[in-house]
């Protein structure tokens, strides 16, 4: 999927630039069926123009989305942009649905994937270097202390360990990593110390792009595979699920409600006992995270249990899938309507 990148410098003519005229409405997309256009696909996100630490994967009308601005869009909060536009706002409901469906996310890394092999331009990082640079290192700093035994309170400051006990204690981790997109929060990961690697995503355009990124960057012992976390195909647990902005891309398909609550019944069966789900969301807080969590619990705990379900010892009742564990502090936080909050939230559950 695509990601948040840093607004481009304004050229002197910056303010005579024209973005192309904006189509006719479109007929209601239809749920995963319809192919979305070039031209919706740039309705959907013309506004958002931002470019990667990694290289821009756009051309020069801006006609790919930004799609974590477009995210957060769906949410009321739309990050400042430094172009302007004289044409009217596309309609958010119409954008929400389209960048729900796979279609939308096919075209986009078909874009990517021949801008790599035009320029090499490794693509868009979903929420921005600084934020996966973050994630990397606070999950490597969440599974060390868990392999020393400990479930930790606070670990967003990484403690000094040399690369020795790193991979000690990391070479046991098998990650995945759904939605993995260009694949290159895996590469991070990699490079803090995991060995087991793999990244599905549902477009093959994607996991085209995230297998030749990671051979011309020296990951090639990173699998990828074609994989619908909806529909998933995969037969194996991992001990780490790492999720960054997939389940809110899920979120805004135009059954969303129903699309998460197939999202949790799959990854509850892909974290193995004992093992680790981290999110990544900027339309979502902790809270709101947790609270999905707790939902998904309930509903779970309440249907008929198998012979072999696991149950509290002290109260012989069903335990819950997911239990939070711990959650990023570090971001930059802003207050409004009196309220503290941050436009990315990362949060780690335990799987029972």
């Amino acid at each position: 999927m695509a990601g948040i990148r840093l607004a481009p410098e304004e050229s002197p003519d910056s303010t005579q630039q024209h973005l192309p005229p904006q189509p006719q409405p479109q007929q209601q997309l239809q749920t995963g069926r319809e192919v979305a256009s070039d031209d919706e696909r740039s309705v959907a996100a013309d506004s958002w123009s931002i470019k990667s630490d990694y290289g821009s994967t756009l051309d020069d009308e801006q006609r790919h989305a930004d799609a974590a601005e477009a995210l957060s869009s769906a949410v009321n909060f739309r990050a400042a942009s430094d172009y302007s536009s004289d044409k009217d706002e596309p309609d958010s409901d119409a954008m929400t649905s389209m960048l729900g469906l796979q279609s939308y996310w096919d075209g986009a890394y078909a874009d990517e994937l021949a801008n790599f092999r035009e320029h090499g331009h490794a693509g868009e990082i979903w929420f921005g270097a600084d934020v996966m640079d973050t994630v990397t290192s606070w999950t490597k700093s969440l599974c060390i202390d868990i392999s020393k035994g400990h479930m930790p309170n606070h670990v967003d400051e990484v403690k000094p360990e040399t690369v020795e006990q790193d991979d000690k204690y990391l070479s046991c981790w098998s990650v995945l990593d759904i939605g993995t997109g260009n694949g290159l929060l895996l590469q991070e990961l990699a490079k803090q110390g995991f060995t087991d690697l793999t990244g599905t995503d549902y477009s093959e355009g994607a996991i085209d792009l995230a297998r030749s990124l990671a051979d011309r960057d020296g990951f090639s012992n990173i699998k990828f595979l074609v994989d619908d976390i909806l529909q998933t195909k995969l037969e194996r647990q991992f001990q780490l699920v790492m999720d960054k902005g997939t389940l809110d891309a899920i979120g805004l398909h135009p059954d969303g409600p129903i699309k998460r609550m197939m999202y949790w019944d799959s990854v509850s069966k892909l974290v193995a006992p004992g093992g680790v789900l981290v999110i990544t969301s900027c339309n979502h807080t902790k809270d709101e995270l947790v609270q999905e969590v707790e939902s998904f619990n309930q509903r779970s705990m309440a249907m008929p249990q198998e012979p072999n379900t696991i149950k509290d010892q002290e109260t012989d009742r069903v335990r819950p899938p997911f239990l939070y564990l711990n959650h990023v502090r570090t971001y930059p936080t802003f207050m409004f309507g009196g309220s503290m909050g941050s436009r990315v939230a990362t949060v780690a559950f335990l799987r029972n």
